[in-house]
């Protein structure tokens, strides 16, 4: 038997000695002071009294400490990438931790508007804790966790695509982690909000440009295309919007005020004057004081 001194906390494995065999439940472990149940369920290999093995503890459906010989994909103190499984209205996010059964990050966690919380799917950073009762819970992971995980972006990424996940949502501003392929951490980026295109969640998965390679290894990124390919899109946007106007005509031009620009075509106010001035110089539009028009064709 093992001392007391190996103590039994949920979210630890502990190294436990096989006390005793109760069918039709399975295996009772011991560290000598306490015993837990060892489901049959959750055995991995043969087992039988007088072992010793590493066990992962949690509290099972009526609250009892219990035990399992599968492993789970994050411990009690570590940050890990987790994928939501489930969502609560009232509760919070169910996250899949690997061993069958369902990690809370509870909805104190999560961002008050419900457009910015994770989707199943999703995958967020979090931390393993204990709540007052002593039981495992979820706590977002920010940059204090993230930061000693991540690396320093290489040069080489400028002007590049990268995956990336949303760890962190700020009006200024969305903060995300580069994948790099290193044990589901890499760097960290910031997505300006002029460089973003649309609210993004928590724990959503989206491709990012690489705008800039700071000096501390980090790295600014766009939703954007670069401005050459970005004025072709914004140019097509604005003449299909043109087209679908009655009388080919909209009461936007040079003089419309940035947020109206925005909330109408999602560009920034510069994006929408570069995409005019390519539309007027290929004699496709004519602006009129604050209406911009669709150029009359020879025929008409």
């Amino acid at each position: 038997m093992r001392s007391s001194e190996e103590r039994m906390d949920a979210g630890k494995v502990a190294k436990l000695t096989v006390a005793r065999e109760v069918p039709p439940n399975g295996f009772f472990l011991t560290n000598g002071t306490r015993d837990v149940l060892l489901h049959y369920s959750e055995v991995v290999g043969t087992i039988q009294p007088g072992d010793e093995v590493e066990a992962f503890l949690f509290h099972d459906t009526e609250d009892r400490l219990a035990a399992t010989m599968k492993t789970p994909k994050i411990r009690l103190g570590e940050i890990g990438l987790l994928e939501v499984a489930d969502i609560h209205p009232r509760f919070g996010c169910f996250l899949e931790m690997g061993l069958g059964r369902q990690l809370l990050l509870p909805a104190s966690e999560l961002p008050e508007a419900k457009e910015l919380r994770p989707n199943p799917g999703d995958c967020v950073y979090v931390r393993l804790e204990h709540d007052r009762q002593g039981r495992m819970t979820a706590k977002l992971a920010g940059e204090k966790e993230l930061v000693p995980l991540a690396f320093r972006a290489p040069d080489s990424w400028k002007n590049s695509w990268v995956d990336a996940i949303v760890y962190k949502q700020l009006q200024m501003g969305t903060f995300v982690v580069c994948d790099g392929g290193v044990l589901g951490f890499g760097a960290i980026g910031m997505i300006h909000e002029k460089e973003r295109t649309r609210p993004l969640r928590l724990g959503e998965k989206i491709q990012v440009r690489v705008v800039f390679v700071r000096d501390d290894g980090r790295v600014n990124l766009s939703m954007r295309q670069p401005k050459q390919i970005g004025r072709e899109e914004d140019a097509e946007r604005i003449l299909s919007f043109l087209r679908a106007r009655p009388g080919g005509s909209m009461p936007y031009s040079d003089e419309t005020p940035a947020d109206v620009i925005a909330s109408k075509f999602n560009i920034s106010k510069a994006a929408f004057k570069r995409a005019l001035g390519k539309l007027m110089k290929e004699g496709l539009i004519t602006q009129k004081g604050s209406w911009t028009h669709l150029a009359k064709s020879d025929d008409e």
